[in-house]
């Protein structure tokens, strides 16, 4: 059963205490299909040593399909955009809810495949 997405869901979800902590979770149509998902890692021999699992993880996602990842680090806060393949770091708050909008609004101009979002803590 999907759930209505809100902040306080995310922030449980991704305390570290919970169960789900590790993994992504799946937002389709603003709800919570899954949560605690492993994700396919990128295959790329060109992206840096420097990534963990978790970017490497949204890298592979978008490589693979239309998805969008949002990846936060976790030892530095640093947010970063995952879309077809390629990572957009050192995102601020501001940078990323811009960015996403845009990429809402042009999936009704047909320039882009309907996106699933994924968010992986």
């Amino acid at each position: 059963m999907a759930c209505a997405i809100t902040y306080d869901l995310l922030v449980t979800i991704f305390q570290p205490s919970s169960p789900l902590h590790d993994g992504a979770v799946v937002i389709q149509e603003n709800r919570v299909a899954a949560a605690a998902c492993f994700l396919p890692l990128t295959v790329n021999p060109v992206v840096s040593r420097e990534l963990g699992t978790r970017h490497r993880a949204a890298l592979g996602l978008t490589e693979e399909n239309d998805a969008v990842a949002v990846v936060v680090s976790e030892e530095r806060g640093q947010i970063a955009l995952a879309i077809d393949g390629r990572l957009e770091r050192d995102l601020t708050a501001d940078e990323l809810r811009d960015r996403l909008q845009s990429l809402i609004s042009s999936r009704g101009t047909g320039t882009r495949r309907p996106a699933t979002p994924v968010y992986e803590h």
